[in-house]
């Protein structure tokens, strides 16, 4: 009876101190948004650029989408100042609000949130030109906005898992509260927008321009492209400066009236102070139009093998210990070094005039090791402002791929770890071809290579990514775009994680499923011609189905959305083996080229250009006119033959 009384007493007492911990904890809590009302109104820094303030509008917005309660926001200084708010962006009463953090942000894309007692801080370090940012909207930094979008999904829980509504999941809470906490900051890979161009980029067939912004992609401070850099020279200087393109073995410059290998493959005299002058003079004229702009390419144009400069002062550049490599000028091929010493050294003089001509400007000069410049220098060493864009093709199933202009058969992924050893500022600009019809809406799953790549890419001082070319079909690779879209922003997160969570919260009580599901397609990549590909991949999306039948209607909606790339896929193979049928038939069988209409007219395109779904198959890179489906398409294929 004793013991029966101890027992009742304590679990009174735990119950009692159960309920001043919880009454405590909420004392110490700073309650946003209280039982669907809100507490704390939003206030962003008077006269805040563009995306600043759609990033600020944007955070009321998701606070009303999990509470039900659309938080004020206010610009500028509030008087009277309210008791408690969330501030976007750095304004001086903040360092009253917040005595003991520093706004004094040392890093690019710095971010900061913290909360105390009364208010919430949501900022970053920001650095904009107000007339550019008013017309293009344009920053050269986002600290702010990124660290928005940070609290959303890091505090809020939101997650944009693909493009469009359907892709958009929050977890719905009447209350919002937060203990007191501070979090900085700060990303390697700075250049995250060329992973994904096509939405980064504003393309006219772009699928996911909002949803590159939440990711904290399209938000970079370091905007580069992937291109060449002189293309369009030969057109415009080969008359007034034709000193300033390669001389050739024949003795002419730039291959005379016919340019050798091509008018926009042509290589430069790099030794040429001229070019240097005229390159100088381009920048100013980039910054004319866009004076945010702070990468300036020095890219040899394409055609890596042919035309370079034979001149002594080019070559006195090149190593004698180079790798010996093979090259071609017209009616001439022979052996020679390769030409990474040469490259480095003339994106280093380019450095030296730029810093000279804007000592107090953080420009970078671009150089792509490509082709005979993808060894590592023996000597020369990239300046610091020399921002070196490795084109090394490891990503995805090439690790093992061997630079086939190599004659020591040394592998891309080496020869990116070699310029990690001596460049402070290195990017990553893979060709990734089209693996497994990937371009086509294929499957691309390689979810653990990635993982382990952009580990790779950031040891090596790894600061950007430009990828050629991710063509954006949500229903077939979303998954490997969302883990992308992660680790450029912390390469060290754990990507086994962020996939966990990615299955979990797109898909609910069937998160095992779906994981099995895209396990499936990501050991299968590439066998979309066979018929147990459909059958095991359609079983799969049944079991998904069945798993989410009494949950929301939103699970629902994403199964579908999984679908229509399958059947894409699936009625664009139909097609192709009724085209097939229709070529070996000599054009006599058109009851074959009916029916690849009829698929086209019935399946395909309506799949392509679904109107709930348009995220699912990217129709812009697809279209009949562009080849990428050319052997289904009648009018397409009698049109090439």
């Amino acid at each position: 009876m004793v013991n029966a009384k101890v027992a009742v007493m304590s679990a009174l007492v735990t119950g009692l101190l159960s309920i001043l911990a919880i009454t405590n904890l909420c004392a110490e809590q700073l309650v946003l948004v209280e039982d669907g009302v809100s507490r704390a109104p939003i206030v962003i820094f008077e006269n805040a650029p563009p995306m600043t303030r759609k990033a600020a509008d944007e955070l009321a917005e998701y606070i009303e989408r999990t509470s039900g309660a659309r938080p004020e926001v206010i610009a500028g200084k509030p008087d009277p100042l309210p008791a408690q708010a969330i501030w976007v962006g750095y304004q001086p009463v903040l360092d009253g609000l917040f005595p003991e953090l520093d706004f004094d942000f040392q890093h690019p894309e710095e971010i900061l949130i913290a909360a105390n007692a009364n208010h919430v801080v949501i900022t970053g370090r920001d650095r904009w030109i107000p007339e550019h940012a008013a017309a293009t909207g344009k920053q050269q930094e986002y600290g702010t906005a990124n660290a928005v979008y940070t609290f959303l999904q890091d505090y809020l829980d939101v997650r944009w898992l693909w493009p469009g509504e359907y892709g958009i999941d929050v977890i719905k809470r009447v209350t919002i509260a937060l203990a007191p906490f501070e979090y900085r900051y700060h990303p390697q890979i700075r250049g995250r927008a060329g992973m994904l161009y096509l939405s980064s980029g504003g393309k006219s067939y772009a699928t996911g321009p909002d949803w590159v912004r939440h990711q904290r992609m399209l938000l970079g401070s370091l905007d580069f492209g992937g291109g060449h850099g002189f293309k369009d020279w030969w057109e415009r200087f080969h008359k007034t400066h034709p000193e300033i393109f390669a001389l050739q073995p024949d003795g002419s410059r730039g291959g005379g009236d016919k340019p050798y290998p091509g008018a926009d493959t042509v290589k430069m005299c790099e030794s040429n102070p001229v070019l240097w002058d005229l390159w100088l003079e381009d920048v100013a004229a980039q910054l004319e139009s866009n004076p945010g702009r702070t990468v300036f390419s020095s890219a040899p144009n394409d055609s890596w093998a042919s035309g370079w400069c034979v001149c002594e002062n080019c070559r006195a550049w090149d190593h004698p210990d180079g790798e010996v490599r093979g090259f071609s000028w017209r009616g001439l091929s022979q052996e020679y070094v390769a030409l990474s010493d040469r490259q480095v050294t003339f994106a280093n003089v380019l450095a030296r005039k730029l810093r000279e001509r804007y000592p107090d400007k953080d420009y970078y000069v671009l150089m792509m090791p490509y082709g005979h410049s993808r060894p590592a220098p023996i000597a020369a060493v990239p300046d610091d402002n020399v921002f070196v864009l490795s084109v090394a093709n490891f990503m995805f199933d090439r690790r093992e791929l061997a630079d086939r202009g190599s004659s020591r058969e040394t592998t891309h992924r080496d020869q990116f770890d070699a310029w990690g050893d001596v460049a402070s500022n290195l990017g990553w600009r893979p060709n990734t071809g089209s693996p497994h019809g990937m371009r086509n809406g294929g499957p691309l799953l390689y979810l653990k290579e990635t993982m382990e790549d952009f580990r790779f890419i950031a040891d090596n001082n790894c600061i950007g990514i430009f990828i050629d070319t991710l063509m954006e079909h949500w229903s077939t690779q979303g998954p490997l775009f969302y883990l992308m879209a992660q680790l450029a922003w912390n390469p060290y997160a754990d990507g086994q994680a962020i996939m966990l969570d990615y299955y979990r919260r797109g898909f609910g009580p069937a998160a095992g499923i779906i994981e099995e599901y895209w396990d499936f397609l990501g050991e299968n990549m590439g066998a979309q011609g066979e018929d147990a590909f459909y059958e095991k991949a359609y079983a799969l999306l049944d079991r998904v189905d069945a798993a989410v039948a009494e949950a929301p209607e939103l699970y629902r909606k994403r199964v579908e959305f999984l679908r229509v790339g399958i059947d894409f896929l699936y009625y664009t193979r139909q097609a192709r083996q009724a085209m097939t049928r229709f070529k070996e038939s000599n054009g006599q069988d058109t009851a074959a080229e009916d029916e690849a209409r009829r698929l086209w007219i019935e399946k395909i395109h309506p799949l392509a250009t679904h109107a709930e779904y348009p995220s699912a198959i990217n129709w812009g890179p697809l279209r009949p006119r562009t080849g990428r489906l050319a052997g289904t398409f009648p009018d397409d294929l009698k049109r090439r033959w």
